[in-house]
C-alpha cells in the first residue's frame, strides 16, 4: 500500500477530491526489471538442481551417500516452508525492490559456499559447504519464486500481465533445464568437478489497488476463500510432484539401464517443451481470460501422461518414448503454472500477489518434502536381473511403487480441482467497474463519477469526479464464472 501511494505522489497527483488522476500507463523499462528478475530466477533455479543430474558421480567423487545428495535438492523444500512466509511479508509489506536485491546476494553467497569443496584445497566436511550453500539459495527461492506475479501486476497492462507472469515464472525451469544440460555435460567422470521498485503511475486500474491488503488480513481472506484454498493445495501438490520428478528422474532412469546424458536430454525436453507451451498459452489466456479451461484442461492432459510415464520408465529400451513422454508432460504441467499464478491473483483479489502466489508456493514445499520423502522411503531393492548404470555403487533400486503413487497423487489433485474449482474474476471484474460483462477500450475513455465504486477507492486512492481514465481493451472477459 505504501508503494502505491508512493508512486501516485511521484507522478504529481494525489488523494484528494477533486485533484486529476492520471490514466494508466506502461513503461518500457518494465521489460529491463523482467529481464532482472527472470535471471535472478533462472540462475537459482540452475543451482538448485545442478547436483541431481550427476548425482551419483557426485556421491563417488566426495564420499557422500545417495541420501545427503537428495538433501541438497530436499534442503530448497524444506527451507522455504518457515521462512516462505516471511517472503510473502518481505514482498507484499516491503516492496519488489528489497526482496529481489536481497534474493540476488543471498544467491550469490550461497554460490560462492558451494563452490569450496571444488577448489583444490582439501576439505574435510564438503557436505557442510554444500549444504550451507544451497540453504542460502533456498532463501533466495523463497524471495524470487513469488515476484514475477508481483511484478506483472505492478508493471503490465491487463493486457500483457499472464504474457510477463509467464516469462518470469518460466525462468524458474528454464534454471532447471540449464542445470539437466551442463551438468552430465561437464561432469562425465568424477575428474571433472573441480572445474525493483514500482512505476510512477500505474499501468492498470487493477495496479493501482496492489497490496490494498494487509499481510495477516490478507492471509485470512486467503484461507477463508474456498476457491483459493482448492487451488493452493491442488497445485501445490502438483510443484510438489514436478520438485520430485526434477530430483529423482535421473535416479529413476539408471536404476533401468539409462545413461546421465539421457536422463539429462529427458530433463531438457521437459523443460524446453514446457517453457514452449507456456508461451503459447500465456499468449492464448491474455487475448482469450480463460484461465480456468486452461488450467483444468491442462492438468488432465498432464495425469495421463504422468501414469504413462509410471509404465513405460519401468522398461528397457524406450528412449524414444520416454523422450516424448517427458516432452509432453512439460508441454502439460509447466505450461499451466504461470496461468495458475494470474488465477490465484484473480480469485483473491485485492489480497497481495505477493502473498496469493507466495503461498501456493509454500504449500507446494511442504507438500514436495512429503511426496519425495514418501517416494525415497518407498523404494524397494531389485532382486531380479539388475540393468543398473548408476555409478553410486549401491545396489539399484525398484521405483515402480513410488512412480504408481506419483502418477495416483498428480491423478488426485487434478481431480478435485476439476470438480471442485471455480470461481469470478475478482481482478478483471473490478478492473470493468464491477460489471463482467463490460469493455473498457483505450478508443473509449472512461469516466468515473463521485459514486461510482471504483479499485481506486478501495484503496484509498479515490479518484476524482469526472476524472477521465483510459485503458487497454481486453479481447474479452470471463463469463459464467460463479462462486
Amino acid at each position: 500500500m505504501g508503494d502505491r501511494l508512493e508512486a501516485w505522489d511521484r507522478s504529481g497527483t494525489s488523494a484528494n477530491a477533486g485533484e486529476e488522476v492520471p490514466g494508466p500507463r506502461a513503461y518500457a523499462r518494465r521489460w529491463v526489471f523482467l529481464l532482472a528478475v527472470s535471471l535472478l530466477s533462472c540462475s537459482n533455479a540452475t543451482l538448485w538442481l545442478s547436483f541431481a543430474p550427476v548425482a551419483d558421480t557426485i556421491a563417488q567423487h566426495f564420499l557422500l551417500s545417495m541420501e545427503q545428495i537428495n538433501w541438497l535438492s530436499l534442503v530448497y523444500l524444506v527451507v522455504s516452508i518457515p521462512f516462505g512466509m516471511a517472503a510473502i511479508w518481505v514482498l507484499d509489506s516491503v516492496g519488489l525492490r528489497e526482496a529481489t536485491i536481497l534474493g540476488a546476494w543471498l544467491n550469490f553467497a550461497g554460490s560462492l559456499l558451494r563452490a569450496v569443496p571444488c577448489l583444490d584445497v582439501r576439505i574435510p566436511n564438503p557436505f557442510a559447504f554444500f549444504m550451507s550453500g544451497q540453504s542460502l539459495c533456498a532463501l533466495a527461492q523463497t524471495l524470487v519464486i513469488s515476484s514475477p506475479a508481483k511484478l506483472a501486476a505492478l508493471w503490465f497492462p491487463e493486457h500483457q500481465r499472464a504474457t510477463a507472469n509467464m516469462i518470469g515464472t518460466m525462468s524458474n525451469p528454464l534454471g532447471i533445464l540449464v542445470a539437466n544440460v551442463l551438468s552430465p555435460a561437464l561432469v562425465k567422470k568424477a575428474e571433472d568437478i573441480p572445474m525493483m521498485s514500482v512505476p510512477p503511475s500505474p499501468p492498470s486500474t487493477g495496479a493501482a489497488s496492489s497490496t490494498s491488503e494487509s499481510f495477516l488480513h490478507g492471509l485470512k481472506l486467503l484461507i477463508q476463500n474456498k476457491a483459493y484454498v482448492i487451488l493452493a493445495i491442488c497445485f501445490g501438490g502438483g510443484i510438489g510432484i514436478f520438485s520430485s520428478f526434477s530430483a529423482l528422474l535421473e535416479q529413476i532412469l539408471c536404476a533401468n539401464g539409462y545413461s546421465n546424458e539421457f536422463s539429462g536430454l529427458c530433463g531438457a525436453l521437459f523443460i524446453v517443451f514446457g517453457i514452449l507451451g507456456a508461451l503459447l498459452l500465456g499468449l492464448y489466456v491474455d487475448r482469450t481470460k480463460h484461465f480456468t479451461e486452461a488450467t483444468k484442461i491442462g492438468l488432465c492432459l498432464t495425469s495421463m501422461t504422468f501414469v504413462a510415464f509410471a509404465l513405460v520408465s519401468q522398461l528397457q529400451g524406450q528412449t524414444f518414448a520416454l523422450a516424448a513422454i517427458c516432452s509432453l508432460l512439460g508441454l502439460f504441467g509447466f505450461s499451466v503454472a504461470p496461468v495458475v499464478m494470474e488465477l490465484a491473483v484473480e480469485c483473491s483479489f485485492p489480497v497481495g500477489e505477493g502473498a496469493s502466489s507466495g503461498l501456493i508456493f509454500v504449500l507446494g514445499q511442504a507438500e514436495g518434502v512429503v511426496i519425495m520423502l514418501l517416494l525415497t522411503a518407498l523404494t524397494m531393492r531389485r532382486t531380479g536381473p539388475s540393468f543398473s548404470t548408476c555409478r553410486q555403487g549401491e545396489e539399484p533400486l525398484d521405483w515402480t511403487v513410488s512412480l504408481l503413487l506419483l502418477a495416483g497423487l498428480c491423478t488426485l489433485f487434478t481431480c478435485v480441482l476439476v470438480l471442485f474449482f471455480n470461481t469470478p474474476y475478482r481482478r478483471l471484474e473490478a478492473e470493468s467497474g464491477g460489471l463482467p460483462s463490460s469493455r473498457i477500450c483505450a478508443s473509449e475513455p472512461r469516466i468515473i463519477s463521485s459514486t461510482q465504486v471504483s479499485p481506486l477507492e478501495t484503496s484509498g486512492l479515490t479518484p476524482p469526479s469526472g476524472a477521465l481514465q483510459e485503458a487497454p481493451c481486453p479481447a474479452s472477459l470471463p463469463k459464467g464464472h460463479s462462486e
